[in-house]
């Protein structure tokens, strides 16, 4: 095959793939509670780090709405959501792991590798990374080894106001 056809092929196919709707709606759903933040640092690393696809505040960057790279950031915030999100704090179908939160920042899984280059406000620094994880640890508490929840006082754990009126703690 001649590096011409190749080329051609490959601008077809990418342009084929665009058609395919997935990862384009850029719609962020309301903000239905949030947590009771430990501190207002804590509340600032995690915007800088985490709220893209933790939060319903996501910023959609211009690759977001190109396949198959939406694709990816898509289902990257679909899951992050689903598994811990801020914006939707006291929610009552589902779990909402922030007890985990911490343990995955001290862990280095938290921002991911593969969000960092395009991302580089959500590098944080050693210190930034020790600051976060304890900050989220006072905020929701802090799943050990073994399934037990720890350190955050109990009745203060991501407490906060619903939009609703109502106390997350019901």
């Amino acid at each position: 095959m001649k590096p011409l056809q190749f080329i051609a092929g490959a601008a077809i196919a990418l342009a084929a793939i665009q058609l395919v709707p997935y990862g384009r709606d850029h719609s962020n759903p309301p903000v239905t509670g949030e947590p009771k933040w430990d501190s207002a640092r804590t509340s600032e690393l995690f915007g800088r780090a985490c709220k893209d696809c933790h939060s319903n505040n996501t910023v959609w960057p211009w690759y977001s709405s190109v396949a198959p790279v939406s694709w990816l950031t898509q289902f990257d915030v679909s899951l992050g959501r689903e598994a811990f999100n801020v914006s939707e704090w006291g929610r009552t179908t589902g779990e909402n792991e922030g007890d985990k939160a911490a343990g995955e920042v001290r862990e280095g899984k938290m921002p991911p590798f593969i969000y960092l280059p395009a991302h580089p406000a959500a590098k944080l620094t050693a210190e930034e990374k020790v600051e976060l994880a304890n900050g989220l640890a006072a905020t929701f508490g802090e799943k050990k080894a073994g399934g037990q929840k720890g350190t955050a006082k109990e009745g203060e754990k991501g407490e906060g106001k619903r939009k609703d009126g109502d106390n997350d703690k019901d």
